[in-house]
């Protein structure tokens, strides 16, 4: 698990990004369409403010006990009678605090069993969740609007670190790589992995692979948003952000089923 003052500064760097994406908005960019379908820009600021403000102030004690999820309500009716500004004001505000619980932290308060939206873990993997959430978010603003984005460090590695943790989940579910077949996935940077994934009754991860069927090459933006459902595989083939060598079916089939969330 990563370690506590790479989380904190994690963290603080996704608030800080999020602040400066808000102070540099229009009014008409607030209302532009992220990648999220459901989502406007606002509407992604909107939700990455709702689970910090749930979390203020909370540690938990027990993977069964869930975090005060009663103040999403609340949060919601907030926060929609406010401005742009106003709401910017606030979610500055909910950041402030949140930087203050993790100046707090202590390293083996990541170990504390915890619950989470998708089930339980400890308390380093949920913070490490709202690290991967807040990557991706971010970039549902700033491809959209055609802003850069810094795409490597810890954070990302950290949000890549959601996907490697799952990869044989997509391989084996979402692609449906046939029994006895192998691929790699070599990302370019800006955070560099090799990524082997073998299918011999499941679908694992392993080291490496001497010869496998199939090697497809992307970067790590690409690749994450496309594992996050956020971007159209055929547009990234047509761009030639990604491709493959190999078994050409196989190659097809895993460059557009990479999407395992949403």
């Amino acid at each position: 698990m990563t370690d506590l003052a790479t989380i904190r500064g994690s963290l603080e760097q996704c608030y800080a990004a999020v602040e400066s994406l808000t102070s540099r908005l229009t009014s008409e960019q607030w209302q532009a369409q992220s990648l999220c379908p459901d989502w406007d820009v606002r509407g992604v600021v909107t939700h990455l403010g709702m689970m910090e403000r749930v979390m203020t102030g909370w540690l938990p004690v027990s993977a069964e006990e869930p975090a005060p999820l009663d103040r999403i309500g609340p949060y919601h009716e907030e926060v929609a009678a406010l401005d742009d500004k106003e709401f910017a004001t606030r979610i500055a505000d909910i950041f402030a605090a949140r930087r203050a619980d993790l100046s707090g932290l202590q390293e083996q308060d990541l170990d504390r069993p915890s619950w989470t939206p998708i089930g339980p873990k400890n308390y380093g993997g949920f913070l490490e969740m709202r690290i991967f959430d807040f990557w991706v978010h971010e970039r549902d603003i700033t491809t959209p609007l055609g802003w850069p984005s810094d795409d490597g460090g810890p954070r990302a590695e950290i949000a890549l670190g959601q996907i490697e943790s799952s990869i044989g989940y997509i391989v084996g579910k979402r692609v449906g790589l046939p029994d006895g077949s192998s691929i790699v996935f070599h990302l370019t940077g800006p955070v560099v992995r090799e990524l082997a994934v073998v299918v011999d009754g499941r679908a694992r991860r392993v080291d490496h692979v001497d010869r496998p069927d199939v090697e497809l090459t992307t970067d790590t933006l690409t690749f994450v948003q496309l594992a996050a459902g956020r971007i159209d595989p055929q547009a990234q083939i047509d761009a030639g952000k990604v491709s493959w060598t190999g078994d050409p079916g196989l190659g097809d089939l895993a460059a557009r089923n990479l999407r395992f969330t949403i």
